[in-house]
């Protein structure tokens, strides 16, 4: 049974602001796409990255970064499966968003330590 995003869709003033929340906001979105673009691309290995998100939550986020075309899933025909991810060239294009939001973190920061 697929589970509809609540807040996908709503984009009620056509905002791309709000477009682009709706794709990649939250709290562990960018984490995600983030540790994926930077080889870690097994559930295990994003988890142990993001300890504090919990299996479900990571399963769920997945899943739609997946159904927005922001990664692809792949799936090894190994005993055990192996899943990896990757992001695609769509994805790629909101690297310079997650850069830019970097550089503003590690600058404020700064600022809050002095």
């Amino acid at each position: 049974m697929a589970k509809t995003r609540k807040n996908k869709e709503f984009n009620p003033n056509n905002c791309p602001v709000t477009h682009c929340l709706n794709r990649i906001g939250g709290k562990w979105k960018p984490l995600i796409i983030y540790g994926v673009s930077k080889k870690c691309n097994r559930f295990s290995l994003l988890h142990k990255a993001i300890p504090v998100i919990s299996k479900q939550m990571l399963v769920n986020q997945l899943r739609e970064l997946e159904e927005d075309k922001i990664i692809e899933r792949t799936i090894y025909a190994e005993i055990p499966p192996r899943v990896e991810y990757k992001i695609t060239p769509y994805g790629e294009s909101l690297l310079p968003i997650l850069y830019v939001m970097q550089d503003w973190g590690l600058k404020d920061l700064k600022k809050l330590k002095k």
